[in-house]
C-alpha cells in the first residue's frame, strides 16, 4: 500500500498520497532531459546551470528562447521557478559575469537580484537540443513556416519552394514568424525556388559556404556581422549572381524551436507544469 499522510482541511481529516507532496528539484529535471534527448551527453557544453540552486524544488518550468529580465518576470509571475533557456542569460556565450561584476554593473546586479529574490533556477539547453535528431530548433522553425513538404530529406537546411521573388519570400517569412524588423539583401525581384535556412548565428564561414552552392539562391539566417555575409551577398548581387539574404533576427529565427522543445518536454514531464514564454523581439522600427 502507498505511504499516506493525514492533513486537516476545514476540520476534516483528509488522506493525501505521499507522492503528492514531492516536487522534483531542478537537477532531477535536467537528468530526465539528458535521458530523453536521444544523443550522448557530451562535455564541454554550454548546457549547464547558469543561476540559482540546482537543488531548488521546482513549482513550474518556463521554456524560452532567451532568459531576458522580461521573461524572468513573467515566469515568476506565472509560478514557474525553473527557466530553461536556449541562449545565454548574462550577455556572452559562456555566461561569464566576472568582468561585469568587477565593474559593479547595475544592469547585471539588478537581474541577479531578481533571480535571487524569486528563487529562480536558470539552465541552458542549446547544444544538445541542436544535436537532437532532428535538430529541435530547425524542426520547430520548419513547422512555424509551414515548410515541411518543401524540406530536402537529405539535408534539413535546404528547401525547394514554389517559385517566388526575394521580396515576396521576405514578406511571407515576416508574416509567418511575426517579425517586426526583418531585413533583406539582394535584388527584390530575384525569382527563386532554392532556399537555405541557418537559424541563429551559425557564423559567416558556414553561411557563405551554403551560399556558394548551386542549391541555395536565398539564405535565411538569424544574424551575422554586416562586413561578412551581408557584404558577400551585396557583392554577389552587384555581380548579377542569383543570391539573396534574409536576416530574420536571432530571437525570431529560433523561437519556434523552443516552442517545439516545450511540446517535447511535456511528453515526459508530468509532475510540474511546463509552459512556453516567448522572448520579445528586441528591435522596432521608427514610425
Amino acid at each position: 500500500m502507498k505511504r499516506e499522510w493525514i492533513a486537516l482541511i476545514a476540520g476534516l481529516a483528509v488522506i493525501v498520497p505521499m507522492h503528492a507532496q514531492h516536487k522534483p528539484i531542478a537537477r532531477e529535471i535536467v537528468d530526465r532531459i539528458q535521458k530523453n534527448v536521444g544523443v550522448p551527453w557530451t562535455t564541454p557544453t554550454v548546457d549547464t546551470f547558469k543561476a540559482g540552486n540546482p537543488d531548488e524544488p521546482i513549482t513550474g518550468i518556463a521554456v524560452t528562447m532567451m532568459a531576458t529580465l522580461d521573461v524572468l518576470e513573467r515566469a515568476a509571475a506565472a509560478g514557474s521557478n525553473f527557466v530553461i533557456t536556449h541562449e545565454p542569460t548574462f550577455y556572452n556565450h559562456l555566461d561569464s559575469t566576472s568582468q561585469l561584476e568587477k565593474q559593479n554593473d547595475a544592469v547585471l546586479a539588478a537581474k541577479q537580484k531578481f533571480i535571487r529574490d524569486h528563487h529562480l533556477v536558470i539552465w541552458r539547453f542549446h547544444d544538445h537540443w541542436h544535436m537532437h535528431k532532428p535538430d529541435g530548433i530547425l524542426l520547430g522553425m520548419t513547422h512555424a513556416l509551414g515548410w515541411e513538404k518543401f524540406q530536402n530529406p537529405e539535408n534539413q537546411h535546404l528547401f525547394t519552394v514554389p517559385e517566388t521573388t526575394l521580396n515576396d519570400l521576405a514578406e511571407n517569412v515576416k508574416h509567418k514568424l511575426d517579425v517586426r524588423a526583418l531585413r533583406a539583401v539582394g535584388d527584390p525581384h530575384l525569382k527563386l525556388t532554392k532556399v537555405g535556412f541557418l537559424p541563429g548565428a551559425a557564423g559567416s564561414a558556414r553561411q557563405i559556404q551554403m551560399l556558394e552552392g548551386d542549391d541555395v539562391e536565398v539564405l535565411l539566417i538569424g544574424e551575422t556581422p554586416e562586413w561578412e555575409t551581408v557584404e558577400y551577398v551585396a557583392d554577389a548581387a552587384t555581380e548579377h549572381k542569383r543570391k539573396g539574404l534574409i536576416i530574420i533576427g536571432h530571437v525570431k529565427s529560433e523561437q519556434a524551436g523552443m516552442e517545439e522543445c516545450t511540446r517535447w518536454l511535456k511528453t515526459f514531464i508530468h509532475d510540474v507544469p511546463v509552459q512556453f514564454i516567448a522572448t520579445p523581439e528586441p528591435f522596432w522600427l521608427p514610425q
